[in-house]
């Protein structure tokens, strides 16, 4: 019997090329995206199946979910992959942008994770995967609020995986570093105004410089979405699996040194040890 995957966030990026990756893999893939007009590509493939889903009302996902189930009787996998980026000065973020940050990267996969869990409950059966970040693991200048959504669905993954193993089903993280797609033009939102100028110019500037470097480093979405699978698969109970080159070097020297240490490290590699 094939197994079905629930994907949240699937029009493009990691989420569009894992729900292809799945579904070549003979996986039934429900993709869910806010709008699904224009999908030809995971339109076409015969083990996907598209619903509209916008993970900031409730209302919305509890009809995809139930569509989901209707249509293929039980969910094994949830991967939570909507959200994204924001970066700018915490001083400068509005109410507006601040709630939107939450409502999508953090209660998002609440409300998502609430429609599912008694469809894999009443199976005794399924696993969740939370796509968080190398930024729930470490942080980064000028990205507080984005850290605060990643390292919370991190602590909320960690805790939940001693609260659903009584019923048979597991909870995963995929944190990856920089990934090869339009997310930086797509999903990258700022804090900042656009024309307004802040106290944080110059260092903003010297921080976006390093930013925008070399990206040798960074992962492919197919790497990610193999990456997925593979804690889709392996039966094993691990939490976190990082994702990527740069990940993994910046998480290895996080675990290495001392945290005071570790700081001094990021500062000189954002020209702020002056600052």
């Amino acid at each position: 019997m094939k197994k079905t995957i629930f994907i949240t966030g699937a029009s493009s990026g990691i989420g569009k090329t894992t729900a292809l990756y799945f579904a070549n893999k003979g996986w039934q893939v429900a993709a869910t995206m806010r709008n699904i007009n224009g999908k030809e590509e995971l339109q076409e493939n015969q083990n996907i199946k598209l619903y509209q889903l916008d993970v900031t009302d409730a209302s919305s996902v509890k009809s995809a979910v139930d569509k989901a189930i209707n249509d293929f009787g039980k969910i094994d996998v949830l991967l939570n992959n909507a959200g994204f980026g924001l970066f700018g000065p915490l001083e400068t973020v509005s109410e507006e942008t601040l709630t939107k940050q939450f409502n999508t990267n953090m209660f998002g996969v609440i409300r998502t994770i609430k429609e599912i869990l008694p469809n894999m409950r009443a199976n005794r059966n399924g696993l969740i995967i939370n796509i968080t970040s190398i930024g729930g693991l470490v942080g980064l200048p000028f990205n507080a609020i984005y850290h605060a959504t990643k390292f919370g669905l991190d602590g909320l993954s960690e805790s939940l995986k001693y609260e659903l193993k009584q019923f048979n089903i597991g909870v995963k993280v995929v944190a990856p570093g920089g990934v090869k797609t339009d997310f930086a033009t797509r999903s990258l939102h700022t804090t900042i105004a656009e024309g307004e100028k802040t106290p944080y110019d110059e260092t903003i500037h010297k921080v976006m410089a390093k930013f925008g470097g070399s990206n040798d480093n960074y992962s492919t979405p197919e790497y990610i979405a193999s990456i997925i699978y593979t804690a889709a698969t392996d039966g094993k109970t691990q939490l976190r699996y990082i994702a990527g080159k740069d990940a993994e070097a910046t998480y290895g020297a996080w675990k290495q040194t001392d945290n005071e240490s570790f700081f001094d490290m990021i500062e000189e590699r954002f020209g702020l040890k002056d600052a």
